[in-house]
């Protein structure tokens, strides 16, 4: 099958709405939660993003595929994504990087896709009507009665209230030794945790032990780290209280953390903070961020449907005690979290990404803050 096949796919919104295209992936049905993604590339570093488990994403960038799909760019060891949407699939594959086509990849995986719809349509009414539950249905399924088509997507579990971390997290522990000069052993609970997030811990100095996201605190203690990080991950933040009980250990024992997306939804929630979902989230490696400390405007990686309610002015006391915390980042576009400062305690966090293999770098430096935190916190110590 070629990608001017005129099997046809239809993708059904949970409102009723639908849109007829072609096939595109693997064939069946696929449900999951509709969103949009704004990046026009890095399609590779997005599908294989554990924190895209259970949603069905639309690239908003209408050509899409043009590279291919290689084995050095993984953002981890499979596509994540519950199902994929583009406009215009790239009919052949341009990068001398390529080991194969997206098509092909999309088929090996398992994952069902859709081509050839109106993209922009859908991702005028996701921003209207907010992110939705959806479905693809493709091959045999492509000819289910539309009324079945919308029932089987109604019947789908929604985002809010998912944990998903035991989809995506390390069955046993992995140790990437430090590449930098050694600081120490870093606990990394992967909650989705990416490969590039790995590499740059380990340049910093870090022996990174990826963990498993059921760990306890004592196993924890057992690597004898210098301090912890919580990964980037799908699902509602305020579905993990495990996470959030185990932060409060690490907290507590007076740990340095850095935690990026996820981890920094269970941050604020570990301080004592709440959180909310978004009405269609950010996604995309294009969205303004502020740094408050510097005044500086940051183009940053995002991918969070969740964010962390707390006042974007001044400080606050942490409500389950731990001391002065601020809003260090704030997004430009809509005025939401972007990131948290504990200024009593070793912590930090930012809802978005620097490790960003696709781009753009501004906030890699965020990982050089970290170190100095860590080292200083040693220094402190041992002095």
């Amino acid at each position: 099958m070629t990608l001017f096949t005129t099997e046809p796919a239809v993708l059904v919104l949970e409102d009723g709405t639908r849109h007829v295209g072609r096939a595109y992936g693997a064939r069946g049905t696929t449900l999951g939660e509709v969103v949009f993604a704004t990046g026009m590339t890095g399609y590779q570093e997005t599908l294989t993003d554990p924190s895209y488990a259970g949603q069905i994403v639309l690239q908003t960038a209408p050509h899409i595929g043009n590279t291919g799909m290689n084995d050095e760019d993984p953002e981890s060891r499979r596509i994540w994504v519950s199902g994929y949407i583009v406009r215009d699939p790239s009919r052949v594959v341009s990068n001398w990087r390529a080991d194969e086509s997206l098509d092909e990849a999309l088929v090996s995986d398992g994952v069902v896709g859709i081509s050839g719809i109106d993209t922009r349509a859908v991702t005028r009414r996701i921003r209207s009507e907010g992110s939705m539950r959806g479905g693809i249905f493709s091959g045999e399924a492509a000819a289910l009665d539309p009324d079945e088509q919308l029932r089987i997507v109604r019947e789908a579990p929604p985002m809010a209230g998912r944990n998903l971390s035991a989809e995506v997290s390390v069955a046993v522990a992995e140790v990437t030794p430090a590449t930098g000069e050694r600081v120490g052993a870093l606990a990394v609970l992967d909650l989705g945790v990416k490969q590039a997030t790995v590499d740059n811990l380990a340049a910093r100095g870090f022996d990174v032990h990826v963990l498993p996201q059921a760990v306890t605190i004592d196993e924890i203690r057992a690597i004898d780290p210098v301090a912890v990080f919580y990964s980037n991950g799908p699902g509602d933040p305020a579905a993990s209280d495990d996470h959030v009980d185990l932060l409060r250990g690490v907290l507590d024992d007076g740990l340095p953390f850095f935690g990026i997306c996820f981890g920094n939804q269970l941050l604020g929630r570990a301080l004592g903070l709440g959180t909310y979902k978004l009405p269609f989230g950010h996604r995309g490696i294009n969205q303004p961020v502020l740094d408050k400390a510097t005044g500086r405007v940051e183009i940053t990686a995002h991918n969070h449907g969740f964010a962390v309610d707390a006042p974007l002015e001044g400080t606050f006391d942490s409500p389950h005690g731990y001391g002065k915390v601020e809003v260090s980042h704030v997004g430009l576009n809509d005025n939401v979290v972007e990131g948290l400062r504990a200024l009593d305690i070793p912590a930090f966090s930012v809802q978005y990404h620097p490790e960003a293999a696709a781009g753009p770098h501004d906030a890699n430096y965020l990982f050089d803050r970290f170190r100095d935190l860590v080292v200083a916190t040693l220094e402190k110590k041992n002095a």
